[in-house]
């Protein structure tokens, strides 16, 4: 069992490394796929957040703020590339702080049916939660749960609308 962990660990370690991208500057707005496009995606100890009194697992958590969202592609429940080093970055605070425990948010958008969304909310949660599997998180620090369409993060009816509503949220619990 552990050789598959292994496994998988250097395969996706392969892909991240395929897929880095050259750091650039983004506007200030942008659009769901840009958010992982800056250099602090790639890990938890970028030293971005102010330390103040916080212990260094608080200021490694506020870190990934920026880095709790993947969001999908229409009636998809493959992790999009660019999102990759989102997953490694939430893997990473997990596998060093074995007590924190992280809920896994599916969501759709609205076109479909309720239970087709469900369904479709619940595979995108699974899809991540085996990606964070097998990067060495413990099976019991993730929950998973399906949320369709009833919790859109943007109202509209339009694509703009849509792709931001087609996620999976990291939610760590306080």
């Amino acid at each position: 069992m552990k050789l598959t962990h292994v496994l998988a660990l250097v395969v996706l370690s392969t892909s991240l490394a395929a897929c880095t991208k050259p750091t650039s500057t983004k506007p200030a707005t942008q659009t769901p796929a840009a958010q992982t496009d800056d250099a602090s995606t790639t890990g938890i100890d970028q030293g971005t957040v102010p330390s103040g009194n916080l212990t260094p697992q608080q200021q490694a958590l506020a870190q990934l703020k920026t880095k709790n969202i993947i969001y999908f592609d229409y009636d998809s429940a493959g992790i999009p590339q660019e999102y990759l080093p989102v997953v490694a970055a939430n893997a990473a605070y997990l596998v060093k702080y074995p007590t924190v425990r992280v809920r896994l948010e599916g969501n759709t958008d609205e076109r479909g049916t309720r239970e087709y969304n469900i369904g479709l909310g619940e595979r995108r949660a699974q899809v991540v939660r085996n990606a964070l599997l097998a990067q060495g998180v413990a099976a019991a620090q993730i929950t998973t749960v399906s949320y369709g369409e009833e919790r859109p993060a943007v109202e509209g009816h339009d694509e703009a609308a849509y792709a931001q509503n087609r996620r999976v949220e990291f939610v760590y619990p306080q």
